[in-house]
């Protein structure tokens, strides 16, 4: 499938389309009322479209699809999952100390930590219940009514879910990451947005770029991979390094730096 066909079959249930589409305020805010119904949310900022954090040079950065808060300072960080790469438990602990840095400065009181609300929307069962939905928050292992009070809360949604465990909007929005187009007037306005944001020729130049950047890693990848299993072979016929270095070279048009980066 070629690029431009690759774009038109976007759904909501990409990552990238799902955070263009949500930079929408009020569809933001429609879609966090429907996952926290307990909780009453006025208004919602952006403090930056899709916010990077990088803390410093030797640390992972991330790159949140959707990063907002509400008018009491409640940060929510939402993100589109669609494939299961076996550590999404982790990255939420990563990313929930990344919250909290970009949060707190030097010279303030932990106590000014706002409550924060770390969200992952999934086509697959991550837990295998069941479940539409998963919330995790910190409970006392001797005494499970007693709440650590750290008020952070971990949700994994589920649109393959089997249970009648949420309600029907919440449903509704979850069959249509699904592929399924329910009969809801919220998941009109999601398809009326992602028709539009596919209009979009910056938002589909982005795409591609990024597209284009990501099977140029896979490549580099494919290529490092051969590099290092010819070398590994070499060693076990036991050449030497400068005649490994030079059929490097050869096989893979590098220069001699290029080659020593690999021994």
């Amino acid at each position: 499938m070629d690029m431009n066909a690759r774009w038109e079959n976007l759904g909501i249930s990409n990552d990238f389309l799902f955070g263009k589409v949500m930079q929408d305020p009020e569809l933001c805010k429609e879609l966090l009322q429907r996952i926290l119904p307990g909780l009453e949310i006025d208004r919602i900022e952006y403090p930056e479209l899709q916010k990077g954090i990088n803390p410093d040079a030797d640390a992972k950065s991330v790159r949140l699809d959707v990063y907002v808060k509400d008018g009491k300072g409640t940060v929510y960080d939402i993100e589109m999952q669609a494939t299961e790469t076996g550590e999404l438990p982790k990255r939420t602990r990563y990313y929930q100390s990344m919250l909290d840095l970009q949060m707190i400065d030097k010279g303030m009181f932990y106590k000014q930590l706002k409550p924060s609300y770390i969200i992952f929307i999934c086509p697959f069962d991550l837990y295998g219940a069941g479940r539409h939905i998963y919330t995790f928050e910190n409970f006392c292992k001797e005494g499970k009514d007693i709440p650590l009070g750290d008020e952070t809360t971990k949700i994994f949604l589920n649109a393959d879910g089997r249970l009648d465990d949420v309600s029907k909007e919440l449903k509704a929005f979850l069959d249509y990451v699904a592929g399924k187009m329910p009969d809801d007037s919220f998941v009109r306005r999601l398809a009326d947005a992602v028709k539009e944001a596919k209009k979009n020729r910056k938002w589909r130049h982005e795409y591609m770029t990024l597209l284009m950047r990501d099977q140029e890693n896979i490549e580099k990848g494919i290529e490092k991979g051969k590099i290092y299993g010819m070398i590994s072979a070499y060693r076990d016929l036991g050449l030497l390094e400068d005649e490994i270095l030079k059929k490097v070279q050869e096989k893979f048009q590098l220069s001699l730096e290029e080659a020593k980066e690999y021994l």
